[in-house]
């Protein structure tokens, strides 16, 4: 309990500072998570090494196919897009020619290619409130008033998969037949889906936090703890993470599924007040100051893109490609479309398979996918 209250409080100072003292108008939030990177399980040495906020997905009007806009703007969501440009700059420290800047990266390189994580770095999700989806449908605070049908509901789809409903709050139960999203459906109206909070964790779980990207450089690495604040309920929560996907089989080596460690803590701060802000803020270590992003149109506010978006992981990762040593023997040209850069990770793809596969048999639905065309961009330097 003491450790998860430190991480929340590490947090919480965190995004004090660079609000300051909570007086900027970014300040206001509805959900704040953050990432704290320890050494074992010292606190004394403890980081806060990325934070954000947000409850809100981009509209489907300004989906973007040169991968300029992020779409899911909820504050998991973007600490794990944030943690993916923190693991990008201590990978670029080993191209450094000074030897410092080698050891001072997380990672370690590999005889027969590729990277490690150093031995005993644990990684550490806070979330101010229980992921958005399943974790959060048996929480105390949201029993409905006409409880005799909804509890029917609640249990039909228990540990079903859930999507947010765009510019909206609350999740539904993935249908099945509308497993495939078109560009053109979405450009017409039809409302971008977008899966929740908590079945991306339970992803995060078996697949890792670093993406198919920089799955090519590293072995996955997964989160050691998840600290929540308030609407939190352990039993729930620990069912959904891990027991939903139980017989998911046999996994190729270096991946595992993630038994988490699941917390709240002692005194949560208030909830906010009000509706939530229309906007969501990021912040990664070495940074200077936090960057907002418009949740609707997923790029900032002054119109530019998000150092967190797919062109500037794209870009950074094909800088890398050529210089490290890649984990799987490469297969040629170095892809110059994002979608073939992330088939580059066979291994990371035929995980992925493996879990919506599992997912599927033991009938809690269909993970629905983006349209294909908005990872079709070339890489433009």
């Amino acid at each position: 309990q003491d450790f998860a209250d430190s991480v929340y409080q590490m947090v919480a100072q965190k995004f004090q500072e660079l609000t300051d003292n909570f007086t900027s108008m970014h300040a206001r939030h509805k959900t704040l998570a953050g990432i704290v990177m320890t050494k074992g399980l010292d606190i004394r040495q403890a980081q806060v090494i990325v934070l954000s906020s947000g409850t809100k997905c981009i509209n489907g009007e300004y989906i973007n196919d040169q991968g300029l806009a992020v779409n899911d703007c909820h504050a998991e969501i973007v600490a794990r897009r944030a943690f993916v440009h923190f693991l990008y700059s201590q990978l670029e420290l080993h191209l450094s020619k000074r030897r410092e800047d080698w050891e001072r990266s997380i990672f370690v390189r590999l005889k027969e290619g590729g990277f490690r994580l150093r031995e005993n770095i644990l990684f550490h999700l806070y979330v101010s409130t229980s992921p958005c989806g399943d974790a959060r449908l048996n929480s105390p605070y949201e029993i409905t008033t006409d409880l005799n049908s909804s509890k029917h509901i609640v249990r039909k789809y228990r540990g079903h998969l859930r999507t947010k409903i765009e510019s909206g709050e609350g999740t539904i139960p993935v249908r099945c037949h509308n497993a495939a999203q078109t560009w053109d459906g979405v450009l017409l109206g039809e409302q971008l889906i977008t899966m929740s909070c908590t079945d991306k964790i339970a992803r995060w779980n078996i697949l890792g936090l670093q993406g198919a990207l920089l799955s090519s450089f590293i072995e996955p690495l997964y989160l050691h703890s998840i600290v929540v604040g308030s609407l939190y309920h352990t039993g729930h929560l620990s069912r959904v993470m891990s027991h939903r996907i139980e017989d998911i089989g046999q996994l190729p080596a270096s991946y595992r599924p993630n038994q988490l460690l699941l917390s709240g803590v002692s005194h949560a701060g208030a909830r906010q007040p009000g509706k939530s802000p229309g906007f969501s803020v990021n912040w990664v270590l070495g940074s200077a100051e936090l960057e907002v992003i418009n949740a609707t149109t997923g790029k900032r506010s002054c119109g530019g893109p998000s150092r967190l978006c797919k062109h500037m992981f794209f870009t950074r990762w094909a800088k890398l490609h050529g210089k490290l040593s890649t984990r799987v023997p490469s297969h040629g040209e170095m892809p110059s479309v994002y979608s073939e850069a992330k088939l580059v990770a066979q291994t990371y793809q035929s995980v992925k398979q493996q879990l919506f596969k599992a997912f599927q048999k033991a009938g809690l639905g269909t993970w629905v996918k983006k349209p294909p065309e908005q990872d079709q961009f070339l890489l433009t330097v």
